[in-house]
């Protein structure tokens, strides 16, 4: 068999739909392979595009993602979005050509040491170099890709080797069972959640995968523990429920950190990290912490688990429910409940009336309104990600996306083509900073040419406005952040899309409920007045004047019992 029809072939065994990517001449092989198999080669039009779709692919169906790029600046177009993965968690395995072996070894024309260049932002990478290594590289560069905690693969396929012949056979998937916790540290958990008065929950990214969300879910209602999610946790208990605290992750110091100050016991589920530091939480370093995830605890001087229950989330959290139904053990919720209604009220004071000029936050409001909890939002990075993670409640697991381990600008707009062929039914938006969407917003053309649905919602105040918001906090100023746009409408319509640009909140209202009921490519463009962010400031200032001293986490005191 010939090397790339046993590449595909391995591919195929693995479950792939879809490989995203740009075609290149030392590709060749394998896309006529492709072309002869059950997979669809996606054309994106840009490397970096197929990276992000791959990415939100991944991140939704908890298998990996699959993009192709040619050898040189097509590999390295992929960077991004593959260092995206790797941050963000998210299972995908990247594949690039590269010149035959006979010239990579001296100076050639596009050839560039790219498994060099992908080993830090991969968890393995390699390239083949025989042809019966094929079936071993891409199974493990999927098992790789898709065990705890996931993240990025690379295999590089040269194309001499790519024209060969094999006659391994795939390897076959087998799943791989994750342990149950330390039945000892469960002990230890459980003893000091017997002498919290006021434990409290940070979800992270690990704590909406594995039915992990399921669990933790449970945990919290029946024995009242609030929930703080990171900006990648969000959904991991609905902000419905009377036990959210919604989000933390915020530069300046939110309403939610209230509780954080009076918890006495931190119990972190999936925590990540690399989405917020824990001494922006922990800063005296005296928070008492049960470290619950797929992996040992970062040796971190602010994040020093008294107890570490490494193994599969949910189980952990089944197990630590049944010890804790055992022991009769609840907890008071008056001690947070006014800090859950404080958040919720602040959001609601961002709703819009008829002749203010619109904001992120009161746009967010008429949003929620019309969105269903199923739904999906895909957020860009920029201003509009701090109000979208701070502002907009999520009621399921992955019902907003947003990247914040590598914090990637362009990633809403291809990340939304990547979830619409995932499932087409599911009503989604991409929700961007002007900035963000024009880096790629030529993922318009695939995104048409595919024949797929979504929202591209476009938060438009001709500013890099998150670094301009950072600069007049830090200098009282702003450089080098002033854009100029395009009538992003009639950008749209050149595409064949729909454009809408609402003037007035009933304009607003009546667009997005046909834009996203109607599950049709289309684009609204929104003018926001920046002036709101400066307000909020203010408000958590005079927040943070009023309160009364912040009580020490690390008391221990007995808890509540029935």
């Amino acid at each position: 068999m010939k090397v790339s029809d046993l590449f595909v072939r391995c591919l195929e065994n693995e479950g792939v739909r879809y490989v995203f990517g740009v075609p290149g001449e030392e590709t060749q092989d394998v896309l006529f392979s492709l072309a002869r198999s059950s997979i669809r080669f996606i054309p994106t039009r840009h490397e970096q595009g197929a990276a992000f779709m791959a990415d939100i692919w991944g991140r939704l169906t908890g298998r990996a993602g699959v993009c192709l790029a040619t050898l040189g600046p097509g590999a390295t177009n992929l960077i991004t979005g593959v260092a995206d993965a790797f941050l963000d968690k998210s299972p995908l395995v990247a594949i690039t050509g590269q010149a035959g072996l006979g010239r990579v070894h001296k100076e050639s024309h596009q050839s560039l040491d790219i498994v060099g260049m992908f080993r830090p932002i991969t968890k393995w990478n390699t390239a083949i170099t025989h042809p019966d290594e094929v079936p071993e590289v891409v199974r493990k560069a999927f098992k790789v890709a898709e065990a705890e905690k996931p993240g990025s693969a690379h295999i590089e396929l040269s194309e001499d080797v790519a024209s060969l012949r094999s006659d391994r056979p795939p390897i076959r998937p087998v799943r791989v069972r994750r342990p149950d916790p330390d039945l000892h540290a469960i002990t230890q958990a459980l003893a000091l959640l017997k002498r919290a008065r006021r434990p409290l929950v940070i979800a992270g990214n690990g704590a909406i995968r594995k039915l992990a969300s399921t669990q933790l879910r449970k945990l919290a209602g029946r024995f009242h523990i609030p929930v703080v999610n990171t900006f990648m946790g969000q959904g991991a208990v609905s902000d419905d429920s009377p036990e959210s605290l919604f989000t933390i992750g915020l530069g300046l110091r939110d309403f939610v950190m209230d509780a954080v100050e009076q918890a006495d016991l931190i119990l972190a589920v999936g925590y990540d990290l690399t989405e917020y530091a824990p001494d922006a939480w922990n800063p005296r370093m005296d928070k008492r912490i049960v470290h619950i995830d797929f992996t040992p605890a970062e040796v971190y001087a602010h994040y020093q688990p008294a107890v570490e229950l490494v193994a599969d989330i949910a189980a952990t959290l089944r197990t630590l429910h049944a010890r804790l139904e055992r022991a009769r053990v609840r907890f008071d919720p008056r001690w947070y409940a006014p800090i859950r209604r404080r958040i919720a009220a602040d959001i609601r004071s961002y709703d819009l009336k008829e002749g203010q000029p619109f904001t992120v936050p009161g746009v967010l409001n008429v949003l929620r309104s019309v969105m269903g909890d199923e739904d999906l939002l895909i957020s860009d990075v920029g201003t509009h990600k701090m109000w979208i993670a701070r502002n907009f409640p999520v009621n399921c697991p992955n019902g907003c996306l947003i990247s914040n381990g590598l914090a990637s600008m362009g990633i809403a707009l291809p990340g939304a083509v990547g979830a619409a062929l995932q499932d087409p039914t599911r009503r989604i938006v991409a929700a961007m900073g002007d900035g963000g969407f024009l880096m790629n917003s030529q993922e318009l053309e695939t995104a048409k040419r595919l024949g797929v649905g979504f929202t591209a919602l476009v938060f438009n105040d001709n500013d890099y406005g998150l670094i301009s918001w950072k600069q007049r906090l830090s200098v009282g100023r702003t450089t080098g952040t002033r854009l100029t746009n395009p009538d992003f409408p009639a950008y749209a319509e050149s595409f064949g899309i729909r454009g809408y640009r609402p003037t007035t909140l009933a304009q607003l209202t009546r667009q997005l409920r046909e834009a996203i009921t109607s599950r049709q490519l289309c684009l609204v463009d929104i003018p926001v007045d920046p002036r709101v962010n400066f307000e909020l400031v203010k408000r958590l200032k005079a927040h943070e004047r009023a309160r009364p001293a912040p009580r020490r986490g690390g008391a221990r005191r007995r808890s509540r019992r029935r």
